[in-house]
């Protein structure tokens, strides 16, 4: 059973009522997102609040927003921002991100989502987790309509997805004029396939900047049970910010 809480280097996430707990796709993404110039942030799909939080230790000054469909995991969203340092420059919104976009007139510099990617794959049994895991509550193009019509002329949008459903989003985003400028490439070690595909989306097309990013070093190469030791330099830099045992 996953802990109630997940306690990070400036920041402790509640969990306990949350559809989906604290993983790593939302560290990576969190850690990922290019923060340069962005002056409001907005976290699709917020959850726990835990890409918000990471932002918000990222930025000195950004507005970060968040919306959660899910009311028991907004609520404790809620109280993680609320307890967090950056209280006064993060708000939660419990609603369906669809009536979101069309009642607020705030627009964003950045936009970021570990959104439902479930699409074929079959429905988990509890209904709480469907909700967050499920894209029939978030079908991509309707994603993709609210982030066009929410970033600003020069914004990004950053998003997480698995393999197969990164490369769906990339081909639906185009068509809607958003491409796809920065891509990594996320595997569980140097010997596995592709598992995750961390996604940067801007209006102007641009030559697509792409790397690789390894988790874990092979198991022959961990010298010890110091669990730091388990991953690769790459992953380390990339989240030594926010892990305590980084």
């Amino acid at each position: 059973m996953p802990n109630s809480y997940f306690r990070f280097k400036q920041f402790t996430v509640q969990q306990s009522a949350a559809a989906m707990k604290v993983n790593t796709d939302g560290v990576l993404l969190g850690a990922w997102a290019d923060v340069q110039g962005a002056t409001r942030i907005l976290d699709i799909g917020t959850g726990t609040g835990l890409i918000a939080l990471m932002l918000a230790q990222r930025t000195s000054t950004a507005l970060i927003d968040a919306v959660e469909i899910d009311e028991d995991s907004a609520r404790q969203a809620i109280e993680n921002a609320a307890a967090s340092p950056w209280s006064e420059r993060m708000r939660v919104f419990a609603a369906p991100f669809q009536r979101y976009m069309l009642s607020t007139a705030d627009r964003y510099d950045l936009i970021v989502s570990n959104p439902p990617y479930f699409v074929d794959a079959l429905l988990p049994d509890k209904e709480q987790r469907l909700v967050s895991r499920h894209a029939a509550s978030l079908p991509y193009d309707e994603l993709i309509v609210g982030v066009n019509a929410l970033l600003t002329n020069f914004g990004r949008f950053c998003l997480i997805l698995p393999y197969a459903e990164g490369n769906v989003f990339i081909a639906k985003a185009a068509l809607a004029g958003l491409y796809c400028t920065c891509k990594t490439n996320v595997c569980s070690t140097r010997e596995k396939p592709i598992k995750r595909l961390l996604l940067a989306f801007e209006r102007e097309q641009a030559p697509l900047k792409e790397d690789t990013l390894h988790i874990h070093l092979p198991t022959k190469e961990v010298k010890n049970a110091d669990i730091a030791a388990s991953y690769t330099s790459e992953y380390r830099a990339l989240t030594k910010e926010f892990y305590l045992y980084f």
